[in-house]
């Protein structure tokens, strides 16, 4: 390659140089610009070798360099893997230190409370044995004393027994005499037709016909004394006396039941005034026993049934 460029060169100045100077002065520098072209090739040469022996020998440090580095890369690697195994390892130990330390502790709250729960129905145990041992006794004592009660009374309970039978007689012979006593009584009271054409009840004349009519107890009664001018409630009625008339032994009374005013006139001693009240069908009577001037008294008969009409 050196050679060609020689040749190529050489052409070119005596293609130049070839009809204008001698032959001798044309090899002459031609022999020059050979000697300067091959010693600058062999600087340029020698130059690119250095050059190469330069960078194989940089290559070679570098390699080195990386290889250098590479080693110590790994030999860090592998003490900050070993530092960081120790150091997991240890935190480890004492997270596991720490929770079997925690779980010890709740184990220990666990079994005291256990025993304190265990103590305390023991204990509750004992006093439930105790309260039931003394229950029993007392029970025990309060049937043995019930027992003898029962027994004393049982005797007395005979005694009384035979008591209460001969008052029961007693009672049974003062029931039919008194009886006895009523039939002859009402066998004395009468029944009339009433101011409503109805048949009244056993009417009474005086205060001893009302007490016998009271103790058969068919009916309720309720006595007044009524003034003129005046009203008296009676019963659930009102009445209110309008006149009297004491020489013929009459009145006019005036009666308020059921919000209505019914006006019984010149009516006379021991005649039943009678009046329907709340649809019953039995009639309330009003019987005047006696009539004085300004003033009447008698009493009201109500029946204890109320049944109403149909």
């Amino acid at each position: 390659m050196l050679q060609a460029i020689i040749d190529r060169h050489g052409k070119e100045d005596n293609m130049s140089d070839t009809s204008n100077q001698p032959t001798h002065e044309i090899r002459e520098r031609t022999s020059k610009s050979h000697s300067f072209i091959i010693a600058g090739l062999t600087a340029g040469l020698v130059i690119a070798l250095a050059c190469d022996g330069y960078l194989l020998m940089r290559s070679r440090d570098l390699k080195q360099d990386i290889t250098r580095v590479d080693e110590g890369a790994h030999t860090q690697i592998s003490k900050l893997s070993e530092a960081t195994t120790g150091r997991i390892d240890e935190q480890q130990k004492a997270w596991d230190d720490f929770v079997a330390q925690k779980v010890k502790g709740v184990n220990d709250s666990a079994t005291a409370a256990i025993r304190r729960a265990r103590a305390e129905a023991d204990k509750k145990s004992e006093e439930l044995s105790r309260q039931i041992a003394d229950t029993h006794t007392a029970v025990a004592s309060e049937l043995s004393e019930l027992k003898d009660t029962t027994t004393s009374k049982f005797s007395e309970v005979s005694t009384d027994v035979d008591h209460v039978k001969s008052n029961v007689e007693n009672v049974k012979s003062s029931v039919a005499a008194t009886q006895t006593q009523l039939d002859g009584t009402t066998a004395d009271l009468k029944r009339v037709v009433g101011d409503m054409g109805v048949l009244s009840g056993l009417i009474a004349t005086n205060s001893k016909d009302l007490d016998t009519l009271r103790a058969l107890g068919e009916r309720n009664y309720f006595e007044f004394n009524l003034s003129k001018g005046g009203t008296q409630r009676v019963g659930d009625v009102t009445l209110m006396l309008k006149k009297s008339d004491a020489k013929h032994s009459r009145y006019t009374v005036d009666v308020l039941a059921d919000d209505r005013h019914v006006e019984k006139k010149d009516r006379t001693v021991n005649e039943p005034i009678q009046l329907y009240v709340g649809g019953m069908s039995q009639p309330y009577e009003i019987v005047v026993n006696q009539v004085k001037k300004d003033q009447i008294s008698g009493y009201l008969s109500t029946p204890k049934m109320k049944i109403a009409r149909r």
